[in-house]
């Protein structure tokens, strides 16, 4: 159990940062006047990807835990929604 606290914790002081880096991303792409469907598409996937590699980087210490894997598969599912809202746009 400390170690979902522990988790949680690290998700909630990294995640932030990731969050503000790639808006500001997504509204350099939208004042360039970039699609709305590919500026959303790439938001999401380098979003998705910049989570993952958060993720992967806490590999070691919590791989067994359920929420673990729940959060990686959540951050891929956006990566991919990303790839498809960039195709389809």
């Amino acid at each position: 159990m400390d170690d979902e606290r522990i988790l949680m914790r690290y998700y909630a002081f990294t995640i932030p940062h990731i969050t503000a880096i790639a808006g500001a991303l997504l509204g350099v792409l939208l004042i360039a006047g970039i699609d709305i469907k590919r500026a959303l598409g790439i938001f999401s996937a380098v979003y998705g990807m910049l989570l993952i590699i958060i993720g992967l980087m806490a590999r070691p210490h919590f791989s067994k835990l359920a929420l673990y894997r729940i959060s990686i598969m959540f951050f891929s599912g956006i990566l991919i929604a990303g790839i498809i809202l960039f195709f389809l746009g």
